[in-house]
């Protein structure tokens, strides 16, 4: 018996053990925060409730031990009707623009990149001012958030169709490439929007302010199904492609050699990216920073392999949000937590680069 051969084999599973379980760990210590996040978002606000109330009014509403005369009033409406719809978008939203993040920077190979490359949120900002400053909506009838939720998503499907039907009857369309057409129509609805910005009223134009740095403060019951559903379907979409997605790392002749077509894994992976990214800018305005930082934080510890680095940066993405709302809150309310998203994320992600920057690969 090869005892030698028994020790290398027992070396090897120990390695990849500790190699799973560093993943893992990241992974539940990130969900782990956000439980904790979401208890402090059902806590604070103008009414300040308990932690551990917060946590007890809403398992006593789901387990339905609030009594008839209490339902919707007082403590179980602020927690159930108004705090808990936030907290689930804040989750939602933070593993949809993660998992997009990581998406794009993988098919792109462009560290840069996050969901709002390709001109998704200039589209969408485009289309919330044309409902806020002009009243008009995409769908005839439509008036008000609706309206703007509406004109938000069209408009943002704009430039990732653009950049899909010219790569479609161009053949030789770099990733770079498809950047820079989102970028040149990510300034060209920027310019529109600016030109409407001098007729607004200051109504208006605060209302289009605050759309355009993001907010959950507008999360109901009645919308955060569509979040959630986009973020279901952005995790379990681009999980599916993680396998051709490291492919994509290689040089596209490479790739071609291990049977992936290269643009259209691309093509398919930017189609998803936007229609996920679209629905939920469409409810909360476009919230930086998360799509862009928390990729590179899950890359940090986990490494680029797409089909550890999509869950990781869902996990870390949702976290970020959820903590950023919690710091909102805490500041001062009313504060749209895109604000934080931007204060946080800008010194993290240039510590990351000053501290990586020779560690990634791309």
């Amino acid at each position: 018996m090869d005892h030698s051969s028994d020790g290398s084999l027992t070396h090897f599973k120990n390695t990849y053990y500790r190699y799973l379980s560093k993943k893992v760990t990241f992974v539940i210590v990130c969900i782990v925060v956000s439980v904790i996040a979401i208890g402090l978002e059902l806590s604070m606000g103008a009414y300040e409730i308990g932690f551990i109330d917060s946590y007890k009014a809403l398992i006593d509403h789901i387990l339905g031990n609030v009594p008839p005369e209490e339902l919707g009033k007082g403590t179980d409406q602020i927690v159930w009707d108004i705090r808990f719809p936030r907290a689930i978008a804040g989750f939602a939203v933070g593993a949809g623009l993660g998992v997009c993040g990581a998406a794009m920077q993988s098919s792109m190979k462009n560290p840069l990149a996050d969901p709002y490359t390709t001109g998704i949120s200039a589209g969408a900002s485009f289309g919330a001012a044309l409902a806020i400053i002009l009243g008009f909506s995409f769908l005839p009838g439509a008036f008000g958030d609706t309206a703007i939720v509406i004109n938000a998503f069209v408009f943002s499907l704009i430039p990732a169709a653009m950049i899909v039907i010219i790569s479609t009857f161009k053949k030789d369309v770099s990733p770079a490439t498809m950047i820079l057409i989102g970028i040149a129509v990510m300034y060209f609805f920027t310019a529109a929007t600016t030109f409407m910005k001098l007729t607004a009223s200051e109504e208006s134009l605060s209302e289009i302010y605050v759309w355009n740095i993001g907010t959950l403060g507008k999360s109901t019951w009645d919308n955060i199904w569509f979040q959630v559903s986009a973020a279901i379907v952005g995790v379990v979409a681009i999980m599916l492609l993680s396998k051709k997605l490291n492919i994509l790392a290689m040089c596209d002749k490479d790739a071609v050699s291990l049977g992936v077509n290269a643009k259209r894994i691309r093509l398919l992976s930017l189609i998803v990216v936007s229609l996920v990214t679209a629905t939920l800018v469409s409810f909360t305005g476009t919230i930086g920073f998360i799509g862009l930082v928390a990729p590179h934080v899950a890359r940090i510890f986990l490494g680029s392999d797409n089909k550890y680095l999509i869950p990781a940066s869902a996990a870390f993405g949702a976290m970020l949000l959820l903590c950023s709302d919690c710091a909102a809150k805490c500041i001062g309310t009313g504060l749209p937590v895109g604000v934080i998203t931007a204060v946080i994320g800008g010194p993290l992600f240039l510590y990351m680069l000053i501290k990586q920057a020779k560690k990634y690969s791309w």
